[in-house]
């Protein structure tokens, strides 16, 4: 197993966990937008939002910038791609489990009586 991913991956599936962090990366998708936009987006509290904010910067999902008092958010520049390969991964080795599953359960039924016994 690679250990040095271990980390981003961590963060990138904690920020994904939360319903209001995947729906920020939705908005910011959409367009960028100041933290006090996402609150009220949102209906939460700066205090919030900013929390939240910070939990997907720090997954690299994205990146905010202060302009006079005004901190705007939009998505950062790395994507999932690692995401993405590490649940493939794991789709594929559960795929061949199901599958060998799968032929267990023919071959039960197969051996079978006729009359249900």
């Amino acid at each position: 197993m690679v250990q040095y991913i271990r980390p981003r991956l961590d963060a990138s599936f904690a920020a994904l966990s939360d319903v209001t962090r995947r729906g920020v990366l939705e908005q910011l998708g959409r367009a960028d937008a100041s933290i006090t936009e996402l609150s009220e987006k949102f209906h939460m509290t700066l205090t919030g939002m900013k929390k939240h904010v910070g939990v997907l910067e720090r997954a690299g999902l994205v990146t905010t910038q202060k302009v006079g008092r005004v901190r705007t958010c939009k998505l950062g520049l790395r994507g999932l791609e690692e995401e993405a390969a590490w649940i493939e991964r794991h789709r594929q080795i559960w795929d061949a489990r199901f599958n060998e599953l799968d032929k267990v359960v023919e071959e039960l039924k197969r051996k079978e009586k006729p009359d249900g016994e």
